[in-house]
């Protein structure tokens, strides 16, 4: 059964990203201070116990797709990681979580260029797409702004050759695109 996946509109497609613009969407956050791979271990976890009843209604929310996550740089030792939740929701139907550490928020991601990758979200593969994607921007005049992200669409149990995750970066100039 497919999960349920953020709604856009995909705005261009060529040179091997594509720039998309997002619907708002209502995010369960949470902040991990540690390297890369240990904090998106530990978020992912932690916002799994939110969706699984760790609330104060006890309410099991559906799980959605892809868990998405800073993109590791240089300096980088706080890593955000976020799941979309289902549509269905308002931010008032959805419940507290049962630790401060979780928080419901609304997201406007905006337009947003996307460079999709196979394989393992590792830190090396992870920073190695954002140079890629960085590179295509600038070659085709779009400027980035905020952090990158990194979008991982599939369980822990997907072997590598069927994953599907996606680096991703807010973009300000899309003259050249429009």
């Amino acid at each position: 059964m497919a999960l349920e996946t953020p709604e856009y509109e995909l705005i261009s497609k060529d040179d091997g990203f594509e720039i998309r613009r997002y619907s708002e969407m209502i995010i369960a956050t949470t902040s991990v201070q540690a390297d890369y791979k240990s904090s998106t271990s530990s978020g992912f976890r932690r916002i799994a116990s939110y969706i699984f009843g760790g609330n104060d209604k006890e309410m099991k929310i559906a799980m959605t797709a892809p868990v998405i996550s800073d993109c590791p740089s240089e300096g980088l030792n706080t890593f955000n990681i976020s799941f979309v939740m289902p549509k269905e929701y308002s931010i008032d139907d959805l419940p507290k979580a049962n630790t401060s550490l979780v928080s419901i928020e609304q997201e406007s991601l905006g337009d947003v260029a996307v460079l999709t990758f196979g394989g393992w979200a590792t830190e090396s593969r992870s920073i190695s797409y954002q140079q890629k994607l960085s590179a295509l921007l600038k070659k085709s005049g779009i400027e980035s702004q905020g952090g990158f992200m990194v979008a991982q669409f599939n369980s822990p149990w997907t072997l590598p050759m069927f994953r599907k995750n996606e680096l991703m970066v807010r973009i300000i100039n899309k003259s050249s695109v429009n």
